[in-house]
């Protein structure tokens, strides 16, 4: 290290040292000038009133049991592993029940379970149960959850801290927190480093442990890496993980949960280094994040679960809580946040808590507005995208989801161009998420199944274009992480809204066009969704494309004839030995349609095809012993042999049926006559009829304007 790089770290330390001379506690979420106003707001906020009382039964809870600190021994799931995250809750919980009622019988709490803790950390070995691929921790079978521990942990520290006794906080730091900061950043080195999200819990733990200490060294670590020069801790992070837009690579239910120790430890740096403005970072980056996030859920609250993905997680989450109560009273970000803190119906016990409480009393809200987008992927924004079309109202909207981003790292799926769509609060056409049944220990003990990697990842497991049966990339992360999509076209009108991408990649000698549109027709009253997947290849190949859906077919132009007697895999490898061939029909002269009824309204897809074409119809459960894969049904559009090939495909949302006065309208769909016109390698060329009127769209991948009315 040169002189120089000597001389800024020595001034580091010495200007965070001084600013942490006259040091406060609480530092953090809950800070000591704002006190009394959270006091006052407990009794004056009804939301921040809600979330306190909730935080204080749970800490009254705490308090009535004994406390108990078990050898770590249980996946996750288990026994010991749930004690342990329920301790971490009750610490934070019973550090601000003190600073709100200024009782010290919960600062006592905190005090006695830490110096449990100090007494058995070091005597605890690597976890006996570590996870598969991951490195282990001690106190949970992946040091992930060692350092969400801390995290939770010090906030609640934070807080007790002055109810404690000078010679027990040594005991606490000498035993257990000083000893954590060597796991965290020696043995787990290669985690901290890391730019990943484990690697954001370590730095944040690590970081908000050296503000509370009053560990100058190890907070510059977190920000600047453990070289302390830059190029990996936490603003690389925020450099390297983030597009422009907010995306974070791993998908929006892995940016849900990285976004909390991203958002804390900022909340941190700018309480204890408000010079360093780490909210101004990045153009304001970490706002940008929040607002994506929720831009990348439907109107239920559900995240788009691309990816990796846990299908339940909604915005509710507390790590979303924490991001729009901070996002809205730290960052001044858009007062439609608190549309969202409402519907989360919690707050944080905090300051930010107190002023997002304090506006949705007063008023302030309005309903949170989603927007058609193109979200950019990679740091430069260079790497693809999500694009996403809505219409309608929050109450019941289109969302239309075209996946052209980069892999996502280890995370990532198979699946580029993969489309998803939602309507009338549901899901149309879903994506599978993720094979696991978290912090259910009978299936695995809570992790990812073996059927993530043999299901869940690959390409016949979404609604997107597989060729000759095999996976986008052969199924390698590491050359799928090398290339991505090109996005093509992107417009939002209020009629017509068009999202286009090439993936050229996938196959060594096959490229891939999907142009998919809502298009508002006078006739309707719901817009056509209009998708468009041209494929091109010097080779001939077999070309399937699945729509897994939810509902109930009603209505098929082909007569299904389904297997009644005995069913067989679809095929042997790369997703397709989990379904099961239910029937399958050629289809006359290429173009056909399949009705759905799903929550009370119907969904008809339209289909025409340039070559042979077979309809299959699919369920997911072959070669799955343990019974773990999820019910799942799809109709595959299948070209046995060709080179260039088009799909052209709409899908028509029309009518409903009450079951309650058992009647039902507009059932029947009214587009018709679908027609390929042309296809090249610059434009398609495609018609079709609603109510015997005719449009023709023309498709040009050269043309600024790419999705044109011909008439």
């Amino acid at each position: 290290m040169n002189y120089s790089k000597k001389l800024v770290m020595v001034l580091f330390c010495l200007m965070f040292s001084l600013s942490l001379a006259a040091q406060e506690h609480p530092g953090i979420m809950l800070t000591k000038k704002n006190i009394e106003a959270v006091r006052k707001g407990t009794i004056t906020y009804p939301l921040l009133k809600k979330s306190w009382l909730k935080v204080k039964a749970e800490a009254d809870k705490a308090l009535a049991e004994p406390i108990h600190v078990p050898t770590p021994k249980d996946a996750g799931g288990g026994a010991t592993h749930e004690q342990h995250k329920k301790n971490y809750s009750n610490i934070l919980n019973c550090g601000i029940a003190f600073q709100i009622t200024g009782d010290r019988k919960y600062a006592a709490y905190v005090e006695n379970i830490l110096l449990k803790y100090a007494a058995g950390y070091t005597q605890w070995p690597l976890h006996p149960k570590r996870k598969e691929n991951h490195q282990a921790g001690r106190i949970f079978w992946q040091s992930l959850n060692d350092f969400v521990w801390q995290v939770y942990t010090i906030q609640g520290y934070d807080m007790a801290y002055d109810a404690i006794s000078p010679k027990n906080r040594e005991t606490i730091t000498k035993d257990l927190f000083e000893p954590i900061l060597k796991f965290f950043t020696i043995d787990c080195k290669e985690t901290f480093d890391k730019i990943h999200n484990h690697g954001t819990w370590d730095i944040a733990a690590v970081g908000m442990t050296g503000y509370i200490l009053n560990k100058p060294e190890y907070v510059e670590m977190a920000i600047k890496g453990s070289a302390k020069d830059g190029k990996t801790g936490y603003l690389a992070q925020i450099d390297q993980l983030f597009s422009p837009d907010g995306y974070y690579t791993e998908g929006p239910y892995y940016q849900r949960y990285a976004l909390l120790p991203f958002i804390i430890f900022a909340k941190a740096i700018n309480n204890f280094q408000p010079g360093l403005k780490i909210f101004e970072y990045r153009n304001q980056l970490l706002a940008k994040a929040i607002h994506t996030s929720l831009q990348l859920t439907y109107t239920d609250g559900t995240f788009f679960p691309i990816n990796d993905a846990i299908k339940s997680k909604t915005y509710e989450t507390a790590e979303l809580v924490y991001g729009v109560d901070i996002a809205y009273a730290d960052i001044k970000s858009a007062p439609d946040l608190l549309d969202i803190a409402g519907k989360q119906d919690e707050v944080i016990v905090s300051d930010a808590g107190l002023k997002v409480a304090a506006d949705l009393q007063a008023g302030k809200t309005k309903p949170f507005a989603y927007q058609s987008q193109m979200i950019k992927d990679g740091a430069q924004g260079n790497e693809g995208g999500l694009g996403i079309l809505r219409y309608g109202s929050n109450d019941d909207q289109q969302a239309l989801l075209i996946k052209a981003a980069s892999q996502g790292m280890g995370h990532g799926h198979f699946d580029r161009l993969n489309l998803l769509y939602y309507d009338n609060n549901t899901e149309i056409f879903p994506d599978y998420g993720a094979a696991r049944f978290i912090n259910i220990e009978s299936k695995k003990g809570g992790d990812y199944l073996p059927e993530n990697k043999t299901w869940a990842k690959q390409t016949v497991a979404h609604n997107t274009l597989v060729v000759d049966q095999t996976s986008h990339y052969n199924g390698n992360p590491d050359a799928a992480q090398q290339n991505y999509p090109e996005i093509l076209y992107f417009k939002s009108d209020k009629d017509l809204q068009v999202v286009s991408a090439a993936e050229n990649h996938a196959y060594p000698d096959v490229q891939m066009i999907r142009t998919s549109a809502l298009l508002k027709v006078d006739a309707l009253k719901k817009p056509l969704l209009i998708d468009i997947f041209q494929v091109q290849s010097a080779q001939p190949h077999q070309y399937d494309l699945p729509f897994w859906y939810n509902g109930h077919v009603v209505a098929s132009s082909e007569k299904i004839s389904a297997f009644t007697d005995q069913l067989k895999p679809l095929g042997t490898k790369d997703g397709y030995q989990h379904i099961w061939l239910n029937a399958e029909q050629p289809v006359a002269q290429n173009t056909g349609y399949l009705s759905i009824l799903n929550n009370k309204r119907f969904y008809t897809v339209h289909f025409a095809s340039e070559g042979k074409l077979n309809m299959k119809m699919l369920s997911l459960g072959a070669n799955d012993p343990d019974m773990s894969l999820i019910e799942s049904k799809a109709l595959m559009l299948s070209v046995p042999k060709a080179q260039n090939q088009v799909f052209f495909n709409i899908v028509e949302t029309h009518g409903n049926t009450n079951t309650v006065s058992e009647t039902t309208t507009g059932a029947n769909a009214v587009v018709n006559d679908l027609k390929i016109i042309s296809a090249n390698k610059e434009q398609v060329t495609v018609s079709f009829k609603v109510k015997n009127k005719a449009y023709t769209y023309q498709i040009n991948y050269k043309n600024k304007e790419n999705f044109i009315k011909l008439n």
